[in-house]
């Protein structure tokens, strides 16, 4: 049998927590991307909205800020 982590220490546990945090800063960097692109003054606003909510919830969460952010736009 093989060891599950492979002789990297903490091995998955890493991967696990760097993908927690990646996915939301990855989140909020694309609702930035996409605001600003539009020209909307709140642009950082909406981009640290979206990746708290990724954190704190799941990135579904995040999904119903973007949907929030595409209803309330100009």
């Amino acid at each position: 049998m093989f060891p599950l982590q492979l002789g990297v220490p903490g091995g998955p546990e890493l991967l696990v927590i760097l993908l927690i945090v990646l996915i939301p800063i990855a989140i909020g960097y694309a609702m930035y991307q996409y605001a600003a692109s539009r020209g909307d003054e709140n642009a950082a606003l909406w981009a640290v909205v979206a990746a708290v909510a990724s954190l704190v919830a799941t990135p579904i969460a995040s999904l119903v800020v973007f949907v929030v952010y595409i209803w309330q736009r100009d």
